[in-house]
């Protein structure tokens, strides 16, 4: 059997032990709220880093085939000024030139063919004396010579008319080119921009994802020490209560007894002051009420 000092010695053991393992419980409680927080505020970047490296990725492929696209839309491009050239020659070449004075005056065709037709009409509609009608035909055959002599001019000029009119839809067509050249180089250079920006962004992500990921490493760690030094107190603590319990010491009732040697002696203090006429405090009243 224990004796009083030895099952005193016990009590303050097992005092002890509940206190360190309460303390170890807040403890582990605090680290392990620490650790989850940083695991998820590691789950919430990777999650953000996740994102971006879809979107860097998707934004590459676009600027890739922005990038074929502005190749394509410079090929055609150049194929068609290419082309406008060619038919500027042909134009150039196929354009009446002045050889000398008289066709440098040369009569429009269009004009000199309608003047013919009109003197032919007058002819046939017109009566007139046999003289003057053989002078307008001398006049005729004189213009539908000179009309000989410069009609190849009217193919040369709807040769023309045709020519300029494929060059101005070559040209419009050119312009788009150009345009849609200039758009989606710029919408090029628009994405290269944004993934250079969101690159630079997922590097600073990592570092941050790194800091959460080490610092939920070390709340792990710290974690598991505590739980283990928190096992070791629970079996120091369930070692001192079997030692109690084999030498059948009533925790409980040595509790009460202090307690109420405690209340025993608090009341004797509170009649003290009576005696003497001396202010009671709350707490002397609450132990006045609590010995009766």
């Amino acid at each position: 059997m224990l004796n009083e000092s030895e099952k005193k010695n016990l009590i303050e053991q097992l005092k002890k032990a509940k206190e360190e393992v309460n303390l170890l419980k807040s403890k582990l409680s605090k680290v392990n709220s620490e650790k989850e927080s940083w695991f998820r505020k590691k789950a919430t970047i990777s999650q953000e880093i996740k994102d971006k490296i879809s979107f860097v990725q998707d934004s590459k492929k676009q600027r890739n085939n922005l990038t074929s696209e502005v190749k394509s839309t410079k090929t055609k491009r150049d194929e068609l000024n290419k082309k406008i050239s060619e038919e500027l020659k042909i134009v150039k070449h196929i354009k009446p030139k002045p050889e000398d004075g008289h066709h440098q005056q040369r009569e429009n065709p269009f004009a000199l063919k309608k003047k013919i037709d009109s003197m032919e009409l007058k002819i046939e509609t017109e009566p007139m004396s046999f003289q003057k009608e053989q002078a307008i035909m001398k006049e005729i055959k004189t213009l539908k010579k000179k009309y000989d002599e410069i009609k190849g001019l009217m193919k040369e000029i709807d040769d023309i008319r045709g020519k300029n009119k494929e060059l101005n839809m070559l040209k419009k067509e050119a312009n788009k080119f150009h345009k849609d050249l200039q758009q989606q180089a710029k919408e090029s250079q628009e994405f290269h921009e944004q993934i250079i920006e969101y690159s630079k962004e997922i590097d600073i992500l990592r570092e941050k994802e790194k800091e959460a990921h080490d610092k939920f490493m070390l709340g792990k760690d710290e974690y598991i020490n505590l739980n283990n030094e928190l096992k070791r107190k629970l079996e120091e603590l369930k070692a001192v209560k079997d030692n109690l319990e084999q030498n059948e010491v009533r925790v409980e009732e040595l509790e009460r007894e202090k307690k109420h040697k405690n209340l025993k002696e608090k009341t004797k203090e509170v009649n003290e002051k009576i005696k003497k006429k001396q202010k009671l405090t709350t707490e002397d009243l609450l132990i006045m009420q609590s010995s009766k």
